[in-house]
Order: C-alpha cells, then sequence, then structure tokens
C-alpha cells in the first residue's frame, strides 16, 4: 500500500462517501473537472416548510482498486437546522 495522493483527470469518475449530516453514510458517483474533485458540495434537503442547503467539504481522497474514493464531511455549525427526525413523515 503506497501513500500517493490520488489525482484525478478531467471525466474521470470518482466516488463520493458523505459524513455526517443529513447524508451521512450515502455514497455518489461524480465526475471530475478540469481541477480534479470538488472541494464542496453541496446537498440540497427537504424541509416541510422550505429547502435547506448542506455543505459537505472534502476532507481525504484515496485509490481504492482503480476507483477514486473522496470522503466528503458535514459541518453542523454553517448548516441550516436538521429538521427533528420525529417531524420527518408529517402529513
Amino acid at each position: 500500500m503506497t501513500d500517493e495522493h490520488p489525482t484525478l483527470v478531467h471525466g474521470d469518475e470518482y466516488i463520493v462517501i458523505f459524513s455526517g449530516g443529513p447524508n451521512d453514510g450515502q455514497t455518489d458517483h461524480r465526475i471530475a473537472t478540469e481541477s480534479g474533485w470538488d472541494n464542496e458540495i453541496i446537498v440540497n434537503g427537504l424541509e416541510s416548510a422550505a429547502a435547506a442547503e448542506f455543505a459537505y467539504t472534502a476532507t481525504t481522497a484515496k485509490k481504492v482498486g482503480d476507483s477514486v474514493h473522496v470522503t466528503y464531511v458535514w459541518d453542523p455549525k454553517d448548516a441550516d437546522d436538521l429538521e427533528a427526525p420525529e417531524e420527518r413523515y408529517d402529513s
């Protein structure tokens, strides 16, 4: 195993792993831009009153087999409030 920092070129696919917040544990596939993976991903969440935005920041990237996995961490101090779990499915 090496400690190499993975690189991506424009058009390469990479795997996003969300840590914390409303998307904790979820993954996504994204396409690299000219500068590689995104430094930040804004996720739109749905609340009963209005849509909320949650920012995730790239913290680590590693090569796993033939793919690159980038972990994005949610910072709750800069985020919109999360909807209380008991209110999420009110009709």
